[in-house]
């Protein structure tokens, strides 16, 4: 970038530097002009009987001029539509064909086993969807007719976007714009929590964490001190499958620490556009300004936390892969109208989140919320017997009332299989007065039906 300096010494067109005159010069030469004055006189007058003869012609001339130049830029422009009609710009790149995918995404129909949309000037997007998984998620949400719900799942390896769907009985226009708003985080937060605690080597997913209050308490402003005998304990890892607010609000507060953890959820990708140049808003998390309001946050209670589904299962997919976040990509291929394939999905890494031997110990903490944690009911039967057999999933669930829709959000985010994850996903139902179903009800279906097929 060039300096303000050298800005100030370019010259700028000007008459006088066509008839080889320079500027006055500056009134520090007042000596000089003087002696030159009388010299110069006659010179000025004989270019000014030149020039003004010249301008006069050019002036008169102009209207021809401006004529013939603006239906020579008319005619290029023209062409250049031409050429262009029916074809595909040929610089797309992950966050343009994203862009694309999503303002066509809602005209999108089954062609066999895929979803391709035609796009206005000519050729067709082909969508990297799994219709197996697109179509149970959009039967569970229909049958059970939510609210509001919205469901994201992502292939963690390559970044593809496996199913994107939403729902409302209450306001349908919501559900173009549900994949890519920002809600409450609520208990999901507590993986970067853990994540800024673990990273540090100051606990393991094995570390008990004595605690004062209820499980699934409020007031943070209790959980600054222990009792002096009586209080509870929990290790890391139970405590993240039962989602247990007073032990992450003092991993928070009192053991990572708020930069620590602020600067943690940065590399998760808040304050930050995950998708520059498309409809996906940049979560938030705003600065904890009290020892409580940190230990909200670490709890997940901040209320000012925020994070669309599609990033909350950019976030999971991230750490499946070891650590590594892939941008996530709606679009498989497209084509022009000829049927040539003008571009195909590349992964993109994004950054990192954290090291793959943390992202191992998250893992091994996120495994029991289904096995013993908040989630074991929706994926067991009533024998105790897992739904999903042989495969082994880790998972996270989150709860908050929130007033954008209104209404109590629950969340369920999950990967699977745990040794070898071939999806991640992020599912949100907003419940108002009667509840519909749970999110993870919504995550079990889809990972049934993705599994059915013997992957």
């Amino acid at each position: 970038m060039q300096d303000f300096k050298h800005l100030t010494r370019k010259r700028r067109f000007s008459f006088s530097a066509l008839t080889g005159r320079r500027k006055d010069p500056p009134r520090n030469s007042f000596k000089r002009l003087e002696s030159k004055g009388l010299e110069e006189s006659k010179p000025r007058k004989k270019s000014l009987r030149v020039l003004l003869p010249v301008l006069a012609a050019l002036i008169a001339a102009y209207p021809v001029f401006s004529s013939v130049l603006s239906g020579r830029t008319a005619v290029s422009s023209d062409q250049k539509e031409a050429q262009s009609a029916g074809k595909l710009p040929r610089d797309l790149d992950i966050y343009s064909s994203f862009r694309l995918g999503a303002g066509l995404f809602p005209q999108a129909r089954l062609e066999g086993d895929r979803l391709v949309a035609p796009v206005p000037e000519g050729g067709r997007v082909v969508f990297a969807i799994d219709s197996t998984i697109q179509e149970r998620v959009r039967e569970v949400l229909t049958q059970f007719d939510v609210p509001y719900g919205v469901f994201v799942a992502i292939e963690p390896k390559s970044g593809k976007v496996l199913a994107m769907v939403s729902h409302s009985s209450v306001s349908p226009e919501w559900e173009e714009r549900a994949f890519y708003g920002v809600y409450p985080m609520a208990s999901l937060f507590k993986i970067i929590t853990a994540t800024a605690a673990l990273e540090q080597g100051k606990v393991t997913p094995d570390t008990v964490i004595p605690f004062r209050g209820g499980l699934y308490s409020e007031s943070a402003r209790y959980w600054s001190s222990l009792p002096k005998r009586g209080a509870q304990e929990m290790d890391l890892t139970t405590a993240m499958g039962k989602s247990v607010n007073p032990v992450f609000g003092r991993v928070a507060c009192d053991i990572a620490g708020r930069e620590s953890v602020l600067r943690c959820a940065e590399r998760y990708g808040f304050n930050h556009y995950l998708l520059p140049g498309t409809p996906v808003q940049p979560s938030r998390a705003e600065y904890p300004r009290t020892d409580n309001d940190l230990r909200l946050m670490g709890a997940g209670l901040g209320r000012e936390v925020k994070i669309s589904p599609i990033h909350v299962a950019v976030m999971m997919a991230a750490i499946a892969n070891g650590g590594t976040m892939l941008a996530p990509s709606l679009v498989e291929e497209i084509r022009n109208t000829g049927n040539k394939v003008t571009y195909t999905h590349q992964p993109r890494t994004i950054r990192s989140i954290a090291a793959p031997e943390v992202t191992a110990q998250l893992t091994r903490m996120l495994s029991t919320t289904v096995t013993s944690g908040t989630s074991r009911r929706a994926f067991h039967d009533n024998h105790g017997r897992p739904r999903i057999a042989n495969v082994n999933i880790a998972a996270k669930t989150g709860s908050i009332n929130g007033t954008d829709p209104e209404g109590h959000y629950n969340w369920f985010a999950a990967y699977a299989p745990v040794e070898n994850p071939q999806i991640a996903l992020a599912a949100l139902v907003i419940n108002q007065d009667k509840w519909k179903i749970k999110a993870s009800y919504l995550g079990e279906q889809a990972l049934e039906a993705f599994f059915a097929k013997g992957r």
